[in-house]
């Protein structure tokens, strides 16, 4: 049977037809529907993980049960995964262990481009890279017996088009996969130095024996066609290139970690001119010209950014396509902005009210730094809040601790904001911390976490009282405030700031889009009450429009907050059908 899937719906059931065992991960766009379509197969058990370095963890430790396993991230969830991925490379695997890391051209979630074949690299392990859904789940299938027969993990790189595109795949039987048996090996699974330094050349070894596959491998195939143009390429690039290069000749690269030389050698001397087409880094590339062999590439092709065949025709072949449907008039521009109802609204509100130093972090939150909130100074990594408002006032002073806040999303300080804060307690910090708890992971699309109470497949579990967990770590002033309450939210956080010791203000009220949160009636503006002074405009919802001459609310869009209510000093909003 045959079914339309997602590239990421495809490494599911890859995943399920290669009798995994067990799944981990954290949620990061693109890679997030792989655990969640994941979690619908009984037969595995699936987790979502405090962060990406737990999730590997509890990966390796069930391939060294025995058990297939796997752990999906995006490309900077793989910069958390790294210490743990670094020294499995040397400590290799039991039952088969793969990594599905989806890599973000575009910056179209992300907070940079980074490319996953240059961390595979360093940490020596194989990168296999498929271009459409069938290669997915065919490859992830591979990737399992790959780990197993070289003792190592594998990493699948995905982008965001192969991730997010659908194609035809071919569904199999799940295989019966036994569990290895586990036998006690410290001389393999424990990396102190003296059982390192004897591992490190099985693992150069192992490399060699890898290069030899992959130029032998049916994952890495020519396609001949006219030999006056040769192109080598993988992934997404692939199926660009071979719609504006229909007739050339082809090196399609599924392996692309260790290269092919051999392969690689034979196809070049085949072809009168060599076009080398990848997205971000020029990693195979380099590689062509430390061969001594003559290739065109990033002289002509960015590394920045998405590619598509009109980038590739133009920048190749000079040939600049007309658009279609090109409009006389410039289309407006849709920023991103945080949804009608949205908690974090009021929090931004209050704190460009009191124009302090805002240390922001990863998640919707972050949207915060736009106006006409204007909130956030700084987002570097998940967690980083925490530490960089500690670093700010190690820097100026206790004074520019009471100018300054650190806010992080309650799933975001479970990831790395724990550590964050016990700096703070433990090397005498006095900076305060809110952690903008609305009840779910929102950016990535309401998955559960360690502070909702439920599993990824609903279950309910033990959840994380962050009051208390804030207290145990040495936090003596925890309050709690809905962000909604702007009085009393100003007032909190004016006092918190004033304190000489570290404080935590958890601003809670749920995400706006969650499916128990009942909205009330749409609010309307009453024009005989209305001044046009715009306060309500300050809070950048996007269901109140300035319409030049007077202000109008979209009744689509408002959910009924009543948070506009809060800042009309005129009471001119009302609900819709007048005053209740």
């Amino acid at each position: 049977m045959k079914k339309l899937l997602l590239g990421n719906e495809a490494i599911a059931r890859g995943v399920y037809e290669a009798g995994v065992g067990v799944a981990t991960a954290y949620p990061g766009t693109p890679s997030t529907e792989i655990t969640e379509c994941i979690a619908q197969y009984d037969e595995i058990f699936a987790e979502w993980a405090p962060n990406e370095k737990v999730a590997l963890e509890v990966a390796i430790g069930a391939s060294v049960a025995g058990a297939r396993s796997c752990c999906s991230m995006k490309h900077v969830g793989l910069n958390v995964a790294a210490d743990p991925l670094f020294t499995a490379s040397y400590t290799g695997v039991n039952g088969g262990l793969v990594l599905f890391v989806a890599d973000d051209p575009g910056m179209h979630s992300s907070q940079n481009e980074q490319d996953t074949r240059i961390i595979a690299r360093g940490a020596k392990v194989p990168v296999l890279e498929p271009s459409d859904s069938r290669e997915c789940k065919e490859f992830t299938k591979i990737a399992f017996e790959i780990s197993e027969e070289f003792d190592t993990p594998v990493i699948v790189r995905l982008s965001t088009r192969v991730s997010h595109s659908r194609g035809l795949v071919e569904l199999n039987d799940r295989i019966n996969y036994e569990l290895k048996p586990y036998v006690k090996n410290p001389a393999k699974y424990v990396m102190m130095p003296g059982y390192a330094k004897r591992r490190h050349p099985l693992v150069e070894e192992r490399m060699k024996k890898l290069r030899e596959y992959s130029n032998n491998s049916g994952l890495n195939r020519i396609e001949w066609g006219d030999k006056k143009i040769g192109i080598i390429t993988s992934g997404i690039s692939y199926q660009y290139s071979k719609e504006v290069f229909p007739d050339a000749s082809f090196l399609k690269l599924g392996m692309v970690h260790p290269l092919p030389e051999g392969l690689i050698r034979d196809f070049a001397k085949e072809v009168e001119t060599l076009y080398v087409i990848e997205e971000l880094e020029p990693f195979i590339e380099n590689q062509c010209l430390k061969m001594e062999i003559k290739v065109i590439g990033k002289e002509l092709l960015p590394v920045i950014g998405e590619y598509s065949a009109g980038l590739i025709k133009e920048r190749l072949l000079g040939i600049k396509e007309e658009k279609l449907n090109n409009l006389n008039e410039d289309v407006p521009a849709r920023p991103p902005v945080l949804c009608p109802g949205c908690p974090h609204r009021g929090t931004y509100y209050v704190l460009k009210k009191l124009k302090l130093n805002v240390m922001g972090d990863i998640g919707c939150y972050t949207l915060g730094a736009i106006a006409p909130l204007e909130s956030v100074d700084t987002t570097v990594c998940m967690g980083a809040s925490i530490g960089m408002a500690h670093g700010m006032e190690k820097a100026r002073g206790t004074d520019a601790a009471r100018k300054t806040v650190a806010v992080i999303g309650d799933s975001t300080f479970i990831h790395s904001g724990i550590t964050g804060l016990i700096d703070i307690v433990y090397n005498k910090g006095t900076s305060t911390v809110i952690i903008l708890d609305n009840s779910i992971t929102g950016m990535t699309g309401h998955q559960d976490n360690p502070t909702t109470g439920y599993t990824i497949k609903g279950e309910p579990t033990k959840q994380v009282d962050l009051e208390k967990l804030c207290q145990a770590i040495g936090i003596e002033r925890v309050r709690i405030c809905d962000p909604f309450d702007l009085s009393e939210f100003e007032k909190v956080v004016r006092e918190e700031i004033a304190a000489e010791e570290p404080s935590v203000i958890i601003a809670q009220r749920p995400c706006a889009l969650l499916k128990y949160v009942k909205h009330g009636k749409p609010l309307t503006i009453n024009s005989d009450k209305c001044t046009t002074c715009r306060m309500c405009m300050r809070l950048g919802c996007p269901a109140i429009v300035d319409k030049g001459g007077h202000i109008e609310i979209n009744s689509a869009l408002c959910v009924g907050c009543n948070l506009c209510t809060k800042v009309c000093r005129f009471n001119a909003i009302e609900k819709a059908g007048g005053v209740e």
